[in-house]
């Protein structure tokens, strides 16, 4: 699934460092951190965490470096398991926002540090909803809203059937974007499907699409969908991106749109989204999210360092920043933070985040909803 675009504001980030296999690292002695999301992040790691870390080890020197996406991490991942079978360095000591499953027998190898297996002193404390392997440390989430204009909506939906009353008895007022053009709508859509399967995220896995089993359990969510479609705005219009339906929300074009938590967070911080938009979560069963793990190798040269830097990442104080600073949900229960993040983020705080499967259910998601939801929509 397409990831979100951030508000203009927000979007904004110094050039990174592009990585490739043969990259010259620091000198030894370094901690060495490999960030594979956005300047942003990296900022957030150079700014908060490892002067946390430094607080206990204030000798310890820490390298903070993006990666070129992706292919840059997975490249740098297979490095590490090819290390390990040379008995080498790695010359990695910890990966940002990597999910130790892509790299194909890197589990089986034992490549990856078992967090739950690692006398952490903060691990105790994450949340049931964020922990998904033990071999990768969640650390941050999102997870998709409602945005709404409080100046017309009373009273926001908190289930479905709320939400679909809602879009059906105020015509023209709710928009979602084209699933493949953001996370935003992508969700919508994967809510309607949770919704037409017995709310029972569980029945989809990576491992277990089949032709026969998407048309029997996505069918009757196009249904639902097509049902809802001459409520939508302008009878059947949806947006080309997340922004965009942020946008039509702020002008006052439409009084209610999915939204990315952390996307409209922080536009409300910014001052671009204005004081009358706020945001809420469904309370049977939520939108879809997920977080951002952290993965350790276990032949890393500085790994007992690096799981110092991981704890640290997961302690209250550093939780609390990542809430306040850069509009992430915490990976640690909530009941760890202050009294005052809590009462300000009560109406999205999760009581679930389902997740969906990318691969072969992504694409029958898209494909199904432009041919049974949308026939007249292009994919351009």
């Amino acid at each position: 699934m397409k990831r979100r675009e951030f508000l203009a504001s927000a979007s904004a980030a110094a050039a990174a460092l592009v990585l490739a296999p043969r990259i010259s690292f620091a000198a030894d002695g370094t901690v060495e951190v490999i960030v594979g999301s956005d300047q942003n992040i990296a900022d957030f790691w150079s700014n908060v965490v490892v002067p946390a870390l430094k607080t206990s080890m204030p000798d310890v020197d820490v390298n903070v470096t993006v990666a070129n996406g992706n292919s840059g991490m997975m490249a740098l991942a297979d490095r590490a398991l090819a290390a390990m079978k040379t008995k080498s360095d790695p010359q990695i000591d910890l990966m940002e926002a990597f999910n130790p499953r892509n790299t194909v027998g890197g589990i089986e190898a034992g490549l990856w540090v078992d967090f739950a297996d690692a006398n952490m002193d903060n691990y105790a404390k994450l949340s049931s909803l964020a922990i998904d392997t033990d071999f990768g440390l969640p650390y941050r989430g999102s997870q998709v809203v409602l945005a709404y204009d409080a100046d017309r909506v009373e009273t926001p939906p908190t289930t479905w059937e709320e939400l679909t009353a809602f879009i059906k008895g105020n015509e023209g007022q709710f928009i979602y974007n084209r699933p493949d053009k953001g996370g935003a709508g992508g969700n919508f859509v994967r809510r309607a499907i949770h919704e037409a399967n017995g709310r029972d995220p569980s029945l989809f896995t990576a491992d277990n699409y089949t032709k026969e089993k998407g048309e029997t359990m996505l069918t009757p969510a196009w249904d639902i969908l097509k049902d809802l479609g001459p409520s939508m705005y302008q009878n059947g219009s949806y947006t080309a991106g997340n922004t965009a339906s942020l946008q039509l929300l702020v002008s006052g074009v439409v009084s209610m749109v999915p939204a990315w938590s952390d996307q409209a967070l922080t536009g409300m911080r910014s001052g671009e989204l204005p004081p009358n938009i706020k945001l809420t979560q469904l309370k049977d069963l939520a939108f879809v999210g997920g977080y951002a793990f952290c993965t350790i190798p276990s032949n890393s040269v500085h790994r007992d360092t690096a799981l110092k830097l991981a704890d640290v990442l997961i302690s209250p104080e550093v939780q609390e920043q990542i809430v306040l600073q850069i509009a992430g949900f915490p990976a640690i229960e909530w009941s760890y933070l202050s009294e005052e993040t809590r009462t300000a983020n009560a109406d999205i705080i999760p009581s679930s985040i389902p997740a969906f499967p990318d691969g072969e259910w992504e694409a029958a998601v898209n494909d199904g909803w432009y041919r049974n939801v949308a026939p007249g929509i292009s994919r351009d």
